[in-house]
Formats: C-alpha cells, sequence, structure tokens
C-alpha cells in the first residue's frame, strides 16, 4: 500500500483535507520520541488503498521547530511514495515558499490547490494550468471544505509511481555554490543531495554537523548572510514566475470576512464581543434557565410550574419520576427550560440512572455479600456513572470551542489580544495554545513550540492548565450546582463562566510576574496569517467529538476505574483489612490518611475547620492529580458512605450537596476548593507533557510554581470570603511586591546572586 504525506502551512485546511481522506479510518499517536501527534489514516476512494500520513503544521523545513524537524526527518527518511502539499490559494505567495523547499527533494509532489471556493468569492481567478505548467509537478484545485476536486487529486497522486529528481527555482549566482555543495552530500550517497545542499548554503545546523560541511560552509558562503539571500531569491523567483497565474478583480471590493473583521476585530469593542460570546456559550451548555425565562416569568410573579407542582411523583428508588413519560420530558423541562448543555446531560444521566438502578437490584438479588454489593454499586458503578454524567456537557463546551476555531474566529482573538498581551511580555501567539487549554492541556503545551523563544514558552506551558479542561469542568458544574441549592447563589452558568475567567486572570497576572521577575526577556514579533471566514465542515467537527468521546471514556473505564474501586477499597477497610462498610467511615485506612493531610487545606477553608469529616475534600484534591474526573468519582463514592442507599442523579450535584451539608463547608471555601483544582498541578498526563516540553531544569521549578500558585490563590479567596476586609492586606501585599519589582528591574533595588557551590 501506498503511502502519502499531507505537507502544508498552519490554517492552510490540511486537517479538513485528511478528515475527508481518511473519515473514520484516521487515529492519533505520537511520533517516535516525541509527544507530537501523529495522524494516519486509510484513503479507500480510488483505484487501490493509500496510506494517509498528517504532518504537523509548517512553514518552512528548516529545524527551527520539532514541527519542522519532524516533516523533514520523515519525507527524507521514511521515504513517502509522494508529497500532498496543501497550498491555500487565498494565500498563494506565502504557502509556495514551502512548495521550493519541497520540490529540492528527491520524491514525486503534487500540489492541491485549497479554498479555491474562496477566492472564486471575491472575484479572483487562478489559471491553475499555469501554475502547473511553471512548478513543474500536477497541480489540482480543490475545496477540502466542500470536498470539490478530492477525487481528482488522489486519482493523480496515485498514478504518481516514478521517482523524480529534486528541482530548484535557486540560480543565478547562487547556482555554482548549490552545484558544489551538491556534489559534496552525493559524493557520500546522501538521499535528496540537492536539498541537503541548499539547507548546508543556508547555514542549517542540521547540515553542519556533516564531516568537513563546516569547511565548505564557510568556503561557498564567503561571509554572507545566505539564509537571507536564499529565502530573497525564493520570493522573487514565486513573485515572477507563479504569482502570475492568479489574476486578481480589477475592483477590488471588501470581502465578507473584511466586513464581519471590521467588527469582530474593532481594537474597542474585539474584546468585549469575545466575552460576550463565550458566556453565551457558557449559557448554553450549563443554564438550567434557558434565556432567563422563569427568572423572567418570576420576577413576573408568574413562575412556571414543576412536573411535581402538576402533581407527578418521584420514586424513591431511581430518584426520578414514576412516569417514564414525565422523567424524559423532565430532561428538557421541569420548571424552566434548559440549555441544550443541560439536555443532553439529562437524557444520559436518566438512561444512567435506570442502568445503575437495574445493576443494583440485580446484585442485590442475587444475594452477594455486602462488601461485594457496595463494590459494585458505590465503587464502580457510581464512580463510573458520575464521571460519565458529565460527558454531554463537555462535548458541547468543545463543539462550541471547535466551531470558532474552524470558522477561524479564534485567530482573530488571537490577533485582538496581541495588543494586550504584548503588553505584559507575551504575543497574541501565547493565546492560540492557551485557548486549547480549554479542551485538553496536553496538545495545548505540545503547541507552544511555534513560540520561539524558550522563557516565553515556558510561562504558557505553566499557565495552560488555568485554563480549565474538559476534564475539570465536573468539579466547577456539581460544586456550583451544590451552591446554587444549598446557599441560593445565582445561575449555575453564571458561577462556572466567573470561575474560567478568574482562571483566565490568574493565568495574565503569574505571566505578568512572571515575565517581570524570573522570565523577562524580548517579545517575538507576531505574524499570523488570519483564514477567510467559513463555516466548519459537518462531519469534520463530528470526528473531533468522537476522538474526544473515545479518549473520554476510555479513561472512565481505565484510569478512573481504578481510581474509584481504590478509593472504595480505602474508604471501606480498616488497616486490618476489615470491612466496615458505612457505619464507621471514621476508622477506615482512607479516613486515617485524609485526616493526616486534612491540616495542610486548613488556610483554604477545606481543612482542620471542616470537622472529623473534612478530610473527604482533601482527599478528592489529592485523588484529582491521577486524573481530574477523579474528584467527582471520589465524591460519589464517599456520598454513599454519608447517605444509605444514596443514588446520585443530578450530574453529580447531589453528590456534591451531600458532602458540603455532612462537612459544613462554606461558599467562600467551595470557591477556594474549585479554584485549587484548577490552578494546582494537573494530570499525570498533562505533568508528563509539561517535563517532555519544558526547557531543561525548569520543570521542577514549574511543580512548585502550581503548587505554590493554587495554594495562594485558594488561601486569598476564602480570606476575603469569609473576611471581606482581608482585601486590603492583600492588595497591599501585591501594591508591595509590584513595587519591588518595578525598582529592581529598573536597577535601584538588587538581588543577591546565589552562586552555586564548586565541587
Amino acid at each position: 500500500m501506498k503511502t502519502f504525506a499531507l505537507a502544508g502551512n498552519p490554517n492552510c485546511g490540511k486537517t479538513t483535507l485528511f478528515n475527508a481522506l481518511t473519515g473514520s479510518t484516521a487515529h492519533v499517536g505520537n511520533w517516535p520520541g516525541v509527544t507530537v501527534d501523529k495522524r494516519e489514516g486509510v484513503y479507500k476512494g480510488g483505484a487501490e488503498k493509500v496510506n494517509i500520513v498528517d504532518l504537523p503544521g509548517i512553514y518552512s523545513l528548516s529545524p527551527y521547530t520539532p514541527e519542522e524537524v519532524i516533516s523533514r526527518n520523515f519525507i527524507l527518511d521514511e521515504k513517502p511514495d509522494g508529497i500532498i502539499n496543501i497550498v491555500d490559494a487565498t494565500n498563494l505567495e506565502r504557502n509556495l515558499y514551502l512548495t521550493t523547499q519541497i520540490l529540492e527533494m528527491d520524491v514525486p509532489v503534487i500540489v492541491a490547490l485549497n479554498m479555491m471556493d474562496e477566492v472564486e468569492k471575491t472575484g479572483d481567478r487562478i489559471d491553475v494550468k499555469a501554475l502547473e505548467s511553471a512548478i513543474g509537478v500536477p497541480v489540482v484545485a480543490i475545496s477540502a471544505l466542500r470536498k470539490q476536486g478530492i477525487k481528482e487529486l488522489m486519482d493523480r497522486a496515485i498514478s504518481m509511481s516514478a521517482q523524480r529528481k529534486g528541482t530548484t527555482v535557486l540560480g543565478g549566482s547562487l547556482a555554482p555554490k548549490i552545484e558544489r555543495a551538491r556534489q559534496f552530500f552525493a559524493a557520500t550517497n546522501v538521499a535528496s543531495p540537492l536539498f541537503h545542499a541548499i539547507k548546508l548554503l543556508e547555514g542549517d545546523e542540521i547540515e553542519l554537523r556533516h564531516s568537513g560541511a563546516k569547511e565548505l560552509f564557510t568556503e561557498i558562503s564567503a561571509g554572507q548572510d545566505m539564509e537571507a539571500v536564499v529565502a530573497d531569491e525564493r520570493y522573487k523567483y514565486i513573485s515572477a514566475h507563479f504569482s502570475t497565474a492568479k489574476s486578481k478583480k480589477e475592483t477590488q471590493v471588501l470581502t465578507k470576512s473584511d466586513k464581519v473583521d471590521k467588527v469582530l476585530t474593532h481594537r474597542v469593542w474585539g474584546l468585549p464581543i469575545f466575552a460576550v460570546i463565550l458566556f453565551a456559550i457558557f449559557h448554553l451548555t450549563f443554564a438550567e434557565d434557558l434565556f432567563y425565562i422563569n427568572t423572567i416569568a418570576s420576577a413576573c410573579g408568574n413562575p412556571l410550574p414543576t412536573f411535581e407542582d402538576m402533581g407527578y411523583a418521584v420514586s424513591e428508588g431511581t430518584g426520578m419520576y414514576e412516569n417514564f413519560g414525565i422523567a424524559l420530558a423532565a430532561c428538557f423541562y421541569d420548571g424552566a427550560v434548559f440549555s441544550p448543555g443541560v439536555i443532553l446531560t439529562n437524557i444520559l444521566n436518566l438512561i444512567l440512572g435506570y442502568a445503575s438502578y437495574g445493576i443494583g437490584l440485580g446484585v442485590e438479588s442475587a444475594g452477594a455479600a455486602a462488601w461485594a454489593t457496595s463494590l459494585v454499586n458505590d465503587g464502580i458503578v457510581g464512580g463510573i456513572t458520575a464521571v460519565l454524567g458529565f460527558l454531554p456537557q463537555i462535548l458541547t463546551l468543545f463543539l462550541f470551542f471547535s466551531i470558532l476555531e474552524d470558522t477561524g474566529y479564534m485567530a482573530r482573538v488571537a490577533f485582538i489580544l496581541d495588543r494586550i498581551f504584548r503588553r505584559f511580555g507575551l504575543s497574541g501567539r501565547a493565546f492560540m495554545p492557551m485557548i486549547m487549554g480549554f479542551g485538553c492541556s496536553l496538545p495545548a503545551m505540545i503547541n507552544t513550540r511555534t513560540l520561539a523563544d524558550d522563557k516565553e514558552r515556558t510561562a504558557t506551558i505553566r499557565v495552560i492548565p488555568f485554563f480549565s479542561c474538559g476534564a475539570k469542568l465536573p468539579i466547577l458544574t456539581a460544586i456550583a450546582g451544590g451552591m446554587c441549592q444549598l446557599f441560593g447563589l445565582p445561575s449555575v452558568e453564571l458561577i462556572t463562566f466567573s470561575m474560567y475567567v478568574l482562571g483566565i486572570v490568574t493565568a495574565i497576572i503569574c505571566v505578568i510576574v512572571m515575565r517581570a521577575t524570573t522570565m523577562r526577556g524580548e517579545v517575538p514579533p507576531f505574524i499570523m496569517e488570519l483564514p477567510a471566514y467559513h463555516m466548519p465542515g459537518f462531519k469534520n467537527l463530528m470526528l473531533h467529538l468522537w476522538d474526544k468521546t473515545k479518549h473520554f471514556v476510555k479513561k472512565a473505564f481505565t484510569i478512573i476505574f481504578v481510581s474509584t474501586v481504590l478509593i472504595w477499597f480505602l474508604q471501606s477497610f480498616r488497616w486490618n483489612w476489615t470491612y466496615i462498610g458505612a457505619d464507621d467511615m471514621g476508622e477506615s485506612i482512607l479516613a486515617s490518611i485524609g485526616q493526616l493531610i486534612q491540616p495542610l487545606f486548613t488556610p483554604l477553608g477545606f481543612g482542620s475547620q471542616l470537622g472529623s469529616y473534612g478530610w473527604v475534600f482533601a482527599v478528592a484534591a489529592i485523588t484529582g492529580l491521577i486524573a481530574k474526573e477523579n474528584v467527582i468519582a471520589t465524591f460519589s463514592v464517599l456520598a454513599a458512605m454519608f447517605v444509605a442507599g444514596f443514588e446520585g442523579t443530578e450530574e453529580g450535584v447531589e453528590e456534591a450537596v451531600v458532602m458540603i451539608e455532612a462537612t459544613g463547608m462554606t461558599p467562600a471555601a467551595c470557591i477556594a476548593f474549585i479554584m485549587f483544582n484548577m490552578t494546582t498541578i494537573p494530570c499525570f498526563a498533562a505533568v508528563a507533557t509539561a517535563k517532555a516540553e519544558l526547557p531543561a531544569g525548569k520543570f521542577g521549578g514549574t511543580l512548585v510554581f502550581w503548587l505554590v500558585t493554587s495554594y495562594l490563590v485558594g488561601t486569598m479567596i476564602y480570606a476575603v470570603g469569609e473576611w471581606w476586609w482581608t482585601v486590603f492586606i492583600w492588595l497591599a501585599i501585591a501594591i508591595a511586591a509590584a513595587t519591588v519589582i518595578i525598582l529592581h528591574n529598573k536597577g535601584k533595588i538588587k538581588f543577591p546572586k546565589l552562586r552555586k557551590k564548586r565541587a
């Protein structure tokens, strides 16, 4: 089976084309030795099956980023049967720069001229045949989003069977230098000697490692900045020979994207619009009163009735309406119209509720021992269903963020925030991996490889966990829902949105402090191509959601499964391995461990002040270090110990209510608990990724940073929430610290430097 690699610039539509070609056959792994996603799949729509490898999005084949090294090494070492070079037709000249480098390799190449539908909308025209003749390799016009031209692209790609020799657009005074270097590499039987020769001419670090290459480079470069010379020659050739194939409409008018950008990227209104869009997303995901219809009706003296008000009874066994039709209707409305995220969550919880109830009855009727019944009902079923119950809201939130990204809006947000971030020592480029943290910290941390400065990259990796991922969502919604029930606080989405904003604010403050102290450095320029707005493809969105679902379910039935069983065992047995059940939980192994660490969380409000059962929150926070979903899974297991026959049915909220009531936790302590879990050390997988991505010597300091930050944030929230006047103390400390930093940066205060002892 032939193998083709997809290569192209970021935002050129490469992922869209990959999904269109491979569909459900796509799978994700890691490149050998690195934690960068490796996407592979099989194309089955042609005369023969073809293996498709999606290379990371790159701007060139120079070894400046790990992605560029991966793409370069794959083409040179793995020798694919062909390269499908995706080119954004709306930005032809910039994208063809990478094309000129790929052409220099001894590998068949076909150019996929993508987004041709966008070119036609603007009234511009590209002569595909003329461009193909100028480049010297096949060129096919496609629209990956609309799946136009893909069949022709793959048919022509498959027909490219003959191995080609590399060609270059560079000539003139560079020709003899290139030929001298080419002969040097050809003499040692190096594959693609022309490519290596040109890279050596540019002073490429990888090529300079060859024996004798440094001397040759000194000879042919003659002290010139050859990298700049080569880049300039490439663009001159592209402009003179390739760009002429594109003709622009004589009377240029503002495109739809330009008109939309006048509003969405406005200097004043751009950021408030983004905040409103974010809140709308949270409202549609978490609101239990869609568009505040019931709130408005109640304010007018006509609150909407619940099904209980209408006389329908709730079953004590399942915690749901006895009439199944009403129970199903209550997923959509019960005294208020629910948001789409809540509706989907209610439906899944209805199914899980009946399933867990049926399993419980089956175990009891089988006459299983008390410990076995508890293991199945409280440990396994209770823990896993509590976590799975959040899947719809996680996917709903992820769907909205995917839509924002696929439409091209997120790229605009990075542009808007660059003006703000630059003042704090970051470029807008750092926002992209940060916002990816809302989905998962792992790819977000990997995405920091696009940042050129190590200090900026380190600071960004450290604050990415503060942008709460989907795994932390159950903690937010469960505690927020419990607070609304117990303390009469505003709607869940307002609390959840506020926590996300607080996490972002914490990240920005931490970045300011780091870039003003230990991570000082110049802010690199921010250059980014803004793709035209377009409707995201339904299939692509569904594939994204399917990948997210598989990952979440796999974690639920592996890591979380093991964790819930372990938690159940520790809270059900004494140190002498005797089963205690729900009667003497204070004598359990888990209780003794929890009571040992409980005092550590006293400044945060969920420590010694919560009494004999306060250790449960400390234990939940610790188990969250393995996987953040474990926090609610822990609540579910322990709640059954507080309330005999407990059946949590409402998205983990009931579990949180039980825990808060049993321990006497205050609203301030609840918020502190949320923020501690949002900002502390992330899950083990994210920690491992951070270790791999951080520069040498920065990992230990990062762990300390997460612990100290989460502890300080939690302490501050609890102190201000319980004693409002302490806000002045915290402000005084912040002003004093800022003053010292400013004076130090101006050279008016000098700190003693620590000197390492010599052995």
